[in-house]
């Protein structure tokens, strides 16, 4: 997590994908709360939402999508649970965040040859894109601006996206997304600073 947030110059070091019942629809109560994420040890597995009670997390929301649009991305998501961790990805990654690595410059061509990108493991960030963008769902996509035929029309340009390479998302990637709702909580269920109780020694101003 601390190299992840290095790399990445960011706060964010893990993503999950919230998934709900989508194991057990007859589930209640906390069982009906379930993420799905890809663990260094454990591979990708599903965890009780609870897991990350007290954690500090973001809460990144797509806009937009249809019930089975929704269905399918979880379902997409869930069809790799049991895969291992991709730790060699990650390596890949850390080349492409850091071009030049501080090393040795002797040490530098054996570590272009690390890296897997195997199909059948997954990181956290890259599992979570590959299913949003199964649905055809964009999170930070390769912009195209192509210019208008009609010469009249030279403001109307057209935007054209492109997927990005699925193996270099990271997990800041989903809160700097323009296309996902950041949630706050405490802001969504009434949120007063009148009504907050500030501790007699913590002067105003």
């Amino acid at each position: 997590s601390v190299a992840i947030k290095y790399m990445t110059q960011s706060t964010w070091s893990h993503a999950t994908l919230y998934i709900a019942d989508a194991l057990d629809p007859s589930s209640e109560g906390e069982k009906s709360r379930v993420l799905l994420e890809a663990d260094i040890i454990a591979g990708v597995r599903a965890v009780p939402l609870s897991q990350y009670s007290g954690l500090h997390t973001r809460i990144c929301r797509p806009v937009g999508l249809e019930p089975k649009e929704i269905d399918a991305l979880v379902s997409f998501a869930v069809s790799h649970i049991g895969q291992a961790y991709d730790l060699n990805h990650v390596l890949d990654l850390a080349r492409y965040l850091l071009p030049t690595p501080p090393v040795p410059v002797r040490w530098r061509r054996p570590m272009i040859a690390l890296g897997s990108g195997d199909p059948t493991r997954a990181i956290c960030s890259s599992l979570i894109a590959q299913a949003f963008h199964s649905v055809r769902y964009p999170i930070l996509p390769n912009v195209t601006d192509v210019p208008p035929e009609d010469p009249d029309g030279a403001h109307c340009h057209k935007e054209i996206l492109h997927i990005r390479d699925l193996g270099l998302f990271m997990p800041r990637d989903f809160d700097v997304s323009p296309y996902f709702r950041i949630v706050k909580p405490r802001i969504d269920e009434g949120f007063d600073p009148h009504r907050i109780n500030w501790s007699p020694d913590s002067p105003a101003g």
